[in-house]
């Protein structure tokens, strides 16, 4: 009998010890796995890119992360209407870049869209397109030079090298195609944070923001033959999501961290409200993603991309005719210059994002 106490007296001191040391174990499992994550994906080799931006939250974090990955060698930062006023994009840019230790050029581009119209911008980000969070007071300042002219200049200079990321409406680019076609021939490719994919859209069921605030500019960046790698909503959702903890882990990382979660304070605050509770979407980093990690896109399809600009309930959408299909209501004859990225390492999305601001 008294040796039956004993054992259960010591089975529950084990117990105990066991319940006491498993919390202390958790941070250690949670980095281990993050580590894990990290190793899945490698960084691409290299490469000169100029980066296109409207930029509100997302397209900050996304400056961010292109900064931070070190595998990128970003020329310049050209900005545009869209989420915010052209000033308050640019303005918006260099903070970033600044928080994330980078002093990459940034230039001014479009004010209104291809047709010349003045377009009010209304950003889910706040007035400032970055949460209304008091983040931005940036050190450096604007370059004078045209951003279209810069990107033109650029790509004369290292033709077929450049790739262009853009992550908000397509006005730049769609007016130094105008500019200059031949040499925008020369960029190597376009990655395209737009359109719904295969999905549906956020500015009407079919429409996604960036294409709806200038279809017409879309519409010439798809007819002009050059490779257009597209990443759109589909992209970003369900797992890609982050939530309410994922943010609260991010603010703690770093000041860079930090940063970026105030950011998506008025976002946040939108999708509560109006959408998905503690879940919000961050569409412009997780195409960044496409262009920094190797093995990140999973799966994609060969499309022709037609964007619709009539007015009416299916303005700025993108229809995709994939390559291999015949299609009884037009001729079929495509030039299938767009890759529509159709699967993404949604899972482990935060964690890489969160590991490359630490680097």
């Amino acid at each position: 009998m008294k040796k039956t106490i004993i054992l259960i007296l010591c089975f529950v001191i084990a117990l105990s010890f066991s319940a006491c040391s498993a919390p202390s174990n958790q941070p250690e499992a949670s980095q281990q796995s993050e580590s894990r994550t990290l190793k899945k994906y490698s960084l691409s080799a290299k490469r000169k890119v100029i980066i296109d931006t409207d930029t509100g939250g997302d397209d900050a974090s996304a400056l961010i992360l292109a900064a931070k990955s070190g595998n990128l060698d970003i020329l310049g930062v050209t900005t545009l209407v869209g989420n915010v006023n052209l000033d308050q994009a640019a303005k918006n840019a260099l903070a970033a870049l600044e928080i994330a230790g980078s002093n990459v050029p940034v230039y001014k581009g479009s004010a209104e869209n291809i047709k010349g119209e003045k377009i009010h911008a209304f950003s889910v980000y706040g007035t400032d397109g970055m949460g209304d969070m008091d983040l931005i007071h940036p050190e450096g300042k604007v370059e004078d030079k045209d951003g279209i002219d810069f990107i033109l200049e650029t790509v004369r200079q290292y033709p077929d090298e450049i790739e262009i990321i853009t992550l908000g409406p397509a006005t730049n680019i769609a007016k130094a195609i105008q500019r200059d076609p031949d040499t925008m021939k020369k960029v190597k490719m376009i990655w395209s944070m737009g359109t719904a994919g295969l999905g549906a859209g956020n500015a009407s069921p079919v429409a996604e923001f960036n294409v709806y605030h200038d279809p017409h500019a879309y519409k010439i960046m798809l007819d002009s033959g050059i490779p257009i790698t597209i990443i759109g909503l589909d992209m970003c959702g369900g797992d890609a999501m982050w939530t309410d903890a994922q943010f609260d882990k991010l603010r703690d990382t770093n000041p860079i961290g930090k940063f970026v979660t105030h950011s998506f304070f008025k976002l946040r605050e939108f999708f509560k409200k109006n959408r998905s509770g503690d879940r919000v979407d961050n569409c412009d980093a997780m195409a960044m993603m496409c262009v920094i990690f190797n093995g990140f896109i999973s799966d994609t399809i060969s499309c022709h991309g037609s964007c619709i600009t009539e007015k009416g309930e299916t303005y700025g959408q993108v229809i995709f005719y994939q390559q291999g299909f015949t299609y009884d209501v037009v001729d079929n004859d495509f030039d299938y210059n767009v890759t529509l990225v159709n699967g993404v390492g949604k899972k482990d999305y935060f964690d890489l994002y969160r590991q490359t601001i630490m680097s």
